[in-house]
């Protein structure tokens, strides 16, 4: 099959996946992919963990080599982005003003880490974020052992750069101005349970403590004034504290957003000719709008607008899993625990591991498993299928598992 051109408008994993999957399904369509970075799109989550500590080089980050593109007919086109969208004429001006013609869009766009201002030192030289290959290379020099390290925000960006730091030997300071770290995306049990890992691990965290301001000498960065008054010397900084999706394109033309670029059932935007997906989009899910950042959710997501594209169109309904690497822990995460109005903790069969069970109105809604893949399979399993579990089954370490999928 054959139709108009797709021009894919972001190089990341939603945007290979989508460009992969049609190729999978047959489909002979002009594709351009246009990439923002000066590299073939890669893996984003092992730069931070395996990439940064040396164990991984970057020709194993990349989804596929580099022969592929021309292989499977794709036009990549890096170092270069968009600068403005037509739609009433359908088209795509790039930042050198050349005009590319499309049937469909897509918005692959992903987000960008939030920085801190200017005014309190966010543009001091060694204060870093963690995104992208470039990100990860300028870090890659900073971090040696012995060196003093702050890191701005207790999320899981915070908490895995924290852990790779202390693998190759920092000093490592975490503040999180909210009352506990993981507070916006998981339960106080979970924290404590991470909080007490990294401890161990001769991490100091700081919790209900912000960043007042960054102190410079000769440009770099050099100590921190924290919110309490105090004052810490420290070589570089990496800030965690949220992103932001890069939806400036589609305001720009005139689509809907949100905290995202607003989309349907099918990943179609309010323009059905454009569709977004991965971090960049703001789909339904249970009523509400959401945007999931995760490799699952991109992958997924594309490879349901291929299936549109392909003429075998049928509602995305998001499954959302997650998972993070800190140490020698696994963190794995199934379902979206927004709303939760109780939490089930049950010990695992090894020592050390534990899950917690979200649950909304009686209804499991999700599961976090810290080295415990029987509770994340079984927790998963049941989420999937939109079954539920018995509290108290759940919270006795003598029942088996199996017991919740009868």
């Amino acid at each position: 099959m054959a139709a108009g051109r797709l021009v894919i408008v972001g190089a990341g994993q939603a945007g290979f996946a989508l460009a992969a999957k049609l190729r999978a399904l047959k489909d002979e369509r002009p594709i351009t992919m246009i990439g923002s970075e000066d590299v073939i799109p890669y893996q984003r989550p092992p730069l931070s963990k395996k990439y940064l500590m040396g164990e991984m080089s970057f020709d194993r980050l990349t989804f596929r080599p580099e022969t592929w593109f021309a292989e499977h007919d794709v036009e990549i086109r890096l170092s270069t982005f968009v600068e403005e969208i037509d739609r009433d004429a359908k088209t795509v001006r790039m930042q050198d003003g050349s005009v590319l013609e499309y049937e469909h869009l897509a918005l692959t766009t992903g987000s960008t880490p939030r920085t801190l201002p200017a005014s309190i030192g966010g543009d001091l030289t060694g204060v870093f974020t963690v995104r992208d290959k470039r990100n990860a290379d300028l870090l890659a020099d900073e971090m040696k052992a012995g060196r003093r390290l702050l890191i701005i925000g207790g999320g899981y960006i915070g908490l895995e750069a924290a852990a790779v730091a202390r693998h190759l030997g920092l000093e490592v300071t975490l503040i999180e101005m909210a009352d506990r770290i993981l507070q916006r995306v998981a339960s106080k049990e979970t924290a404590d349970v991470m909080r007490a890992i990294h401890a161990e691990h001769g991490v100091v965290i700081r919790e209900k403590t912000g960043l007042t301001r960054l102190i410079g000498e000769d440009g770099r960065v050099r100590g921190a004034e924290l919110s309490d008054g105090t004052v810490i010397d420290i070589d570089f900084v990496i800030v965690g504290i949220g992103v932001t999706p890069n939806d400036r394109l589609a305001q720009q033309c005139g689509l809907d957003v949100g905290n995202g670029i607003l989309v349907d059932d099918y990943a179609r935007t309010s323009d059905p000719a454009i569709f977004a997906m991965g971090d960049c989009a703001m789909l339904p899910w249970k009523g509400t709008n959401i945007r999931l950042e995760s490799v699952q959710n991109a992958v997924d997501q594309a490879e349901s607008v291929a299936a549109t594209l392909t003429g075998s169109a049928e509602p995305y309904e998001a499954k959302p899993w997650f998972w993070s690497d800190q140490y020698d822990v696994k963190l794995q995460i199934a379902g979206f625990n927004l709303g939760y109005d109780e939490t089930v903790m049950r010990p695992g069969s090894r020592e050390g591991s534990v899950s917690i069970w979200y649950f909304r109105e009686g209804r499991l809604i999700a599961v976090d498993a810290i080295n415990d893949a029987k509770a994340y399979v079984t927790g998963k399993k049941l989420l999937d299928n939109g079954l539920t579990a018995d509290k108290a089954l759940i919270a006795d370490p003598a029942t088996d598992l199996k017991q919740l999928l009868a």
